[in-house]
């Protein structure tokens, strides 16, 4: 049990234990970070999860993140919201059918700015998602997808986001881009790169 810095040395201690739980880490202070909190936070997640901890400029808290997640494109398409600091999330929507992953961060951002309205507050959104930003900023998303009785659902919600924004005034300086370089994976990741 502990932290090493070589595969080989990690092998020596868990090859032939059943149940053996072990991650790699971009630095030595991200494992030892780790090492010390709880292991399920960092079970099958990216690498770089938490980096932003340890980051000398860090992101603004409190905070939410967004992101989607898409298998193919179009593919089935999930998004959620999560609390920067906990990892909690504050929503999450269903798989719909004939995605993309653009425009689930762009719904992901606008249900973050709809669910911070119900709750009366007005904090960061982080998203790593240029053009979803891009987007919520016009307040059009401008995707390439094609329309189909298998995505009606997704463009009921595109026409529904893209009139909230047009009936309400976005939070000057609050959706902001993630620094994935910096911070690392954002914590509303799904983890399936």
């Amino acid at each position: 049990m502990g932290v090493f810095t070589s595969w080989a040395e990690c092998e020596k201690q868990v090859k032939g234990f059943v149940g053996a739980q072990f991650k790699a880490f971009d630095s030595e202070l991200e494992a030892e970070a780790a090492y010390l909190a709880n292991y399920d936070d960092y079970k099958g997640k990216p690498s770089s999860h938490g980096k932003w901890k340890l980051a000398s400029v860090q992101p603004i808290l409190p905070s939410i993140c967004v992101d989607a997640a898409c298998s193919g494109a179009p593919g089935k398409l999930e998004y959620r919201g999560v609390n920067t600091e906990t990892g909690e999330e504050t929503f999450r929507a269903a798989p719909y059918t004939e995605g993309t992953n653009n425009v689930g961060e762009f719904l992901a951002i606008v249900q973050s700015l709809t669910w911070q309205s119900k709750h009366n507050m007005r904090i960061p959104i982080y998203s790593d998602s240029e053009n979803a930003i891009a987007w919520v900023a016009t307040g059009e998303c401008k995707t390439k997808l094609k329309h189909s009785s298998k995505n009606a659902v997704l463009f009921a919600l595109i026409r529904s986001a893209e009139n909230w924004l047009a009936e309400n005034e976005l939070p000057e300086g609050k959706i902001l881009k993630w620094d994935t370089d910096l911070w690392g994976e954002n914590p509303s990741d799904f983890g399936r790169k």
